[in-house]
């Protein structure tokens, strides 16, 4: 059996290229669109469309894609349970950034404004 050290290091290595088109399906299925995706993901890494092109065509691990990403300041304000814990409180800083993102695209395939997704005042 695989300990909780082994699973998080087959997550930060895992290709977010690998994990993208399951956001798409997510999203899609919800009435959500790419640009709506990729704006989130833009929002939370500081990344433009060539780098998070790039990162995907490159097959990028999720440790080297958030190594260079610039965290928006407002992550903080990122609350709620995914995968049954509160990202808040998860203290690896890598897996709570992997779970900011699968946070925020929980939220956009749920109907949630942008506004709101991407923590505007």
């Amino acid at each position: 059996m695989a300990t909780r050290e082994q699973n998080q290091e087959r997550v930060f290595a895992m290709a977010v290229s690998a994990v993208y088109p399951l956001y798409v399906t997510k999203i899609e299925k919800k009435g959500r669109s790419v640009d709506e995706l990729d704006e989130v993901i833009r929002w939370l890494t500081g990344f433009d469309d060539s780098a998070l092109k790039a990162h995907l065509d490159a097959g990028t691990s999720f440790r080297d894609f958030f190594a260079t990403a610039h965290l928006n300041p407002a992550a903080s304000q990122i609350t709620g349970v995914i995968c049954g814990m509160r990202v808040e409180e998860i203290d690896d800083p890598l897996m709570q950034r992997i779970r900011y993102l699968d946070k925020l695209v929980d939220e956009l395939a749920k109907g949630r404004p942008m506004a709101k997704v991407l923590r505007s005042a």
